[in-house]
């Protein structure tokens, strides 16, 4: 595996975001948004961002109609641009 190039803790908050889009839909918006806000920071294509289990576990444990309001993730980027996400 590569070396550790950053490692970042976010808290991100989801609530403001989801509140146009249809309840069936949130669950879905709020992982993309996760994972465009990521790649952004992070400077990664968003295909690059990988998610734990957990934190997918987490996403989706309410169904796809109530997303959590708030995250707090820890971010880790190797040096060949894979970004890996855990939470904290």
């Amino acid at each position: 595996m590569a070396n550790i190039q950053v490692e970042r803790v976010y808290s991100i908050r989801l609530r403001q975001k989801l509140v146009g889009y249809p309840r069936w839909l949130r669950s879905k918006k709020a992982v993309r948004y996760l994972r465009n806000f990521l790649s952004r920071h992070m400077k990664v294509p968003p295909e690059n961002v990988k998610f734990s289990e957990k934190l997918n576990e987490l996403l989706w444990s309410r169904g796809a109609k109530w997303a959590p309001s708030k995250l707090k993730v820890r971010v880790v980027k190797f040096d060949d641009g894979v970004v890996e996400v855990e939470l904290a």
